[in-house]
């Protein structure tokens, strides 16, 4: 394992409390993620340097690209369809809408073009998650019992996923049907606490060109790349101690955006992590992946 030294640059957007869901339009240079306690998604586009902020009526984890005027937007009762211009919503799907206890976390578009998306206690109440994947009409079920749903990504031929339950610290893999991006076998374990180089907790992931696993460790302040067969590779450090999720940027997506979070600082420990909140991105020589579009209908 090689601690990189790379330039790190902090963009120049608003603060999160909780910054998360990360996704890149390589057709616009444009970054998304969301504020899930603030309510808001933040947008960056590189070629400009212009950086927004849209309020949201409600909590929202992960935006994912539809086509060139629509996103697919996580909620925490459903997933809305968003007009780029305008920010219009509608519900297509909704989901534990009658729980206002959880909301939607993690989540990330399969090779297929279908979702998979999480949810979790507001409090963080144990098992009270699950890990559903949506393709357009139904939102299915697959994996429950789950208190903070993370690391959701895929292999590049989509036959393999990967998702961690934060609260225990674990990342499993499970085998896919490349098709329907769901389980035909069952979860076995990939990473556990002892493989984080700077300690902290599974939190969000992204999958590189060469099926590397890139998580974001949140409490270690970094992001570490693993390999198919569990390697640690490579790992940078981050200037927040709550690093929470990776996606790739840039026309040949050779640099790397990470979220950062302050939610659950005092005062005193926002003071003595300065960095905490901002988005970082990473000039690493990646080999990084597009995240497909979300298949509509």
């Amino acid at each position: 394992m090689t601690v990189e030294q790379s330039r790190t640059t902090k963009l120049p957007t608003d603060c999160c409390e909780l910054g998360e869901g990360p996704g890149y339009d390589r057709e616009t240079d444009t970054a998304w993620w969301c504020d899930i306690v603030g309510k808001a998604l933040h947008e960056y586009r590189f070629d400009t340097g212009v950086a927004l902020v849209h309020a949201l009526p409600r909590m929202a984890s992960y935006a994912a690209r539809v086509d060139a005027g629509r996103q697919l937007l996580a909620m925490d009762d459903g997933l809305y369809l968003r007009t780029v211009a305008g920010g219009s919503l509608t519900r297509l799907v909704a989901m534990e809408a009658d729980n206002p206890d959880t909301r939607s976390n993690d989540g990330r578009v399969h090779p297929s073009g279908r979702l998979w998306i999480g949810t979790m206690g507001r409090k963080s109440e144990w098992q009270a998650g699950t890990i559903y994947c949506y393709d357009g009409q139904v939102l299915k079920p697959m994996f429950r019992n789950v208190t903070i749903p993370n690391s959701i990504c895929f292999s590049a031929d989509g036959k393999t996923g990967y998702f961690a339950d934060t609260a225990v610290n674990t990342v499993w893999r499970v085998p896919l049907d490349a098709k329907t991006a769901l389980p035909i076998g069952e979860p076995e374990t990939f990473l556990t606490e002892k493989d984080l180089p700077f300690g902290g907790y599974f939190d969000g992931s992204a999958t590189d060109a060469d099926d590397v696993l890139w998580n974001a460790a949140w409490g270690g302040g970094s992001v570490s790349g693993f390999s198919p067969s569990g390697e640690l590779l490579r790992s940078f450090e981050i200037p927040a101690a709550q690093s929470s999720c990776p996606c790739f940027v840039g026309p040949n997506l050779d640099r790397m955006l990470v979220t950062t979070a302050w939610q659950g600082y005092s005062e005193a420990a926002r003071a003595a992590d300065p960095g905490a909140g901002f988005t970082y991105v990473i000039d690493g020589g990646f080999r990084g992946k597009a995240d497909p579009a979300f298949r509509l209908g």
